[in-house]
């Protein structure tokens, strides 16, 4: 489980992230929901070590990880797919969700594992075409595999369905129903596509001026009034 307490960021003078606490339990989907500029990407950042939290706590199966560096979040079992994906255009496919291998030794960093290329069919047969040749969707899809290649049990996804076409978007939100079902995976899901996140969620997060003004079950989102709070 994610356990995050009492969470503190500051930019200058800007008290960005204002005692964010919250947890993400093994086996369910949590969903971050929150309009531009509140401070969802900021708490990403801190989750993954690409920013040191201010103040607060942050646990990962039980340890604390705040001092830990990024690629040591990875190691244990955090992966991280950023808004814009970031994925690398002059690579192949294969070569991109090869990256995501870095965290293993041996003859297991040297072959993807052949779950990516069934969850994600389109990619086994691009495999050769560099990413940048990709299709938006596609690089998503890829950048998504890549998280997955390092076997997380903690996959945390960046608005997935950003600048996405419905058809695609409704191919990620199975991978992630596959990923849930299996239940041995934490995800936390930051997204500003209310239908897609209440399809998803088991739990939900509400987030307004660095701050979680709501949460609850997603089966009461609608009866919340979920929808009229993230909408812009």
């Amino acid at each position: 489980m994610l356990q995050v307490e009492d969470l503190n960021q500051f930019y200058g003078g800007s008290h960005i992230l204002r005692g964010l606490s919250f947890d993400a339990p093994i086996g369910e989907i949590t969903c971050l929901l929150g309009r531009n500029g509140v401070g969802k990407t900021t708490l990403l950042k801190c989750l993954m070590g690409l920013l040191p939290a201010k103040t607060g706590r942050i646990r990962w199966q039980g340890e604390l990880i705040n001092h830990y560096k990024p690629h040591q979040r990875v190691q244990a079992g955090i992966a991280y797919v950023p808004q814009g994906r970031e994925i690398f255009p002059r690579m192949t496919v294969e070569e991109n969700i090869l990256l995501g291998l870095a965290r293993f030794s041996g003859a297991r960093a040297r072959q993807a594992p052949p779950e990516i290329y069934r969850l994600f069919p389109v990619l086994a047969e691009m495999r050769q075409r560099r990413g940048g040749d990709l299709s938006g969707g596609q690089q998503q899809q890829l950048a998504i595999a890549r998280a997955l290649a390092c076997q997380p049990q903690l996959l945390i996804l960046d608005e997935p369905t950003e600048g996405i076409q419905p058809s695609v978007i409704k191919e990620i939100g199975a991978v992630i129903k596959t990923l849930a079902a299996r239940g041995d995976m934490a995800i936390l899901l930051v997204e500003q596509f209310y239908d897609f996140a209440a399809e998803l969620a088991d739990n939900y997060l509400v987030m307004s001026r660095g701050q979680i003004i709501q949460r609850g079950r997603a089966s009461n989102m609608a009866a919340d009034g979920v929808r009229e709070l993230v909408t812009i």
